[in-house]
């Protein structure tokens, strides 16, 4: 994507700071450019706009304040760069763990926005990589157990070998065009709900 078609959202309560980032971003290259003056409600109107960027700009960041930030990078899943006058550790660490890809302290010049704004979106894509990575090592996880419990299922009610009862599972995967993990699923729904009504009885 160039530089011309990232679309970046302001949000600076102060007009004339807010114009600094602007000028900065647009002198770089960065033409869609939208600036809201509050922290209140930019929420909703970031997921309208829906930006590949959010560039925040707090002069004396209140705890409020930086919760409202905080909660917009948990929320829209995009890069956040934020830019206060001054901090403390509590706040710099509850940032890191919020998910803001660049915190940057007494930083607010004009020739400087562009590098933080390339800082702040490739740190958010090597972090999402790794999110998307971890999630996927996660479920392949859960479905490697998922279909071992149902292999499990298989030879103990059909008297399989492991190797038979896993064929048995991928054939009936095929067959119904769906994942050996969603049929050993429902093989383990089903071994559960017939238990249970065994011990109803």
């Amino acid at each position: 994507m160039t530089d011309s078609a990232i679309r970046i959202v302001v949000i600076d309560a102060d007009s004339i700071r807010a114009s600094v980032i602007e000028e900065g971003l647009r002198e770089a290259g960065y033409t869609r450019v939208t600036i809201l003056g509050d922290t209140t409600g930019a929420l909703r109107r970031i997921v309208e706009l829906d930006p590949d960027v959010v560039v925040v700009d707090i002069e004396n960041p209140s705890r409020d304040m930086l919760e409202h930030v905080f909660q917009i990078s948990r929320a829209v899943r995009r890069p956040v760069a934020l830019f206060v006058d001054r901090t403390d550790e509590p706040s710099i660490e509850a940032a890191i763990e919020a998910g803001v890809s660049a915190y940057v302290v007494d930083g607010l010049r004009k020739d400087r926005v562009k590098p933080i704004l390339e800082t702040a979106i490739s740190r958010f894509k090597a972090m999402d990589r790794l999110r998307r990575e971890l999630q996927a090592a996660r479920t392949e996880l859960a479905d490697r157990k998922t279909i071992d419990r149902a292999k499990a299922i298989l030879m103990r009610t059909r008297n399989l070998t492991e190797d038979q009862a896993y064929a048995l599972l991928r054939q009936s995967a095929m067959n119904a065009n769906r994942r050996i993990a969603d049929i050993s699923e429902s093989v383990v729904v089903a071994a559960r709900l017939l238990s249970e009504k065994e011990e109803e009885t």
